[in-house]
């Protein structure tokens, strides 16, 4: 059990789409952390995520969102902040020094930057039918993980030789890239650095979904 927890504490709420990589996100860190949390599935086929009690959690009406235990706060990257400041050893997942705090955050602007437009779209082009351009959202992933690919050359993790945000934040889009067309043959440095975040005591996967044919 995590020390840092009140001995009074419930369970963090944490409200989702379990085929979501931002909740996926939230999901991964709580269970890292080693926090108890209770799942919410938000039924947003029908509007779960605009109706006006989770707007007061949510104001943009997105998941995930978290409760806990009176504080409420959403956005995926946010709250992994959270939950490693206020539950975790702060410095080993922001940042040990300026250093690697500059370039945990760098990561973090890249997973709502280049992980959104790239391997994120595709994904919600497939499994979820969303109206982006789909060749563009894949180009934009080769691009990407061509990138990520050299950075990973001779490194276990995206900033340090241990997990931090930045593995968190990225890990969830990445690894499902297939899902929406993006195939991992290519980028054996990205494999292998997935591999050593499922490694990790407690991960939890996030819902798979089928993975298209090839073109």
């Amino acid at each position: 059990m995590n020390t840092h927890l009140p001995a009074d504490a419930n369970p963090i709420k944490l409200f989702r789409n379990p085929k979501s990589g931002h909740s996926h996100r939230a999901e991964l860190m709580l269970a890292l952390l080693d926090i108890p949390y209770e799942t919410i599935d938000l039924d947003m086929t029908n509007g779960a995520h605009k109706a006006p009690e989770y707007l007061k959690i949510s104001p943009f009406g997105q998941v995930p969102a978290i409760d806990d235990n009176g504080v409420t706060l959403s956005d995926s990257n946010g709250i992994i902040a959270y939950l490693g400041e206020r539950y975790g050893d702060t410095d080993e997942w922001i940042g040990k020094d300026p250093i690697e705090k500059g370039q945990v955050q760098r990561w973090l602007s890249v997973a709502a930057g280049e992980i959104f437009a790239g391997p994120c779209c595709a994904r919600l082009v497939t499994v979820f039918g969303a109206p982006f351009d789909h060749a563009a959202c894949i180009a934009k992933s080769h691009a990407l993980f061509e990138v990520m690919e050299k950075h990973l050359g001779g490194k276990s993790f995206l900033v340090a030789e241990r997990l931090t945000l930045a593995d968190v934040a990225g890990y969830s889009y990445i690894a499902h890239a297939p899902e929406g067309g993006v195939s991992l043959d290519a980028y054996p440095n990205i494999r292998n650095w997935l591999g050593n975040v499922e490694a990790q005591p407690r991960f939890v996967a996030m819902a798979s979904s089928p993975i298209p044919a090839a073109a």
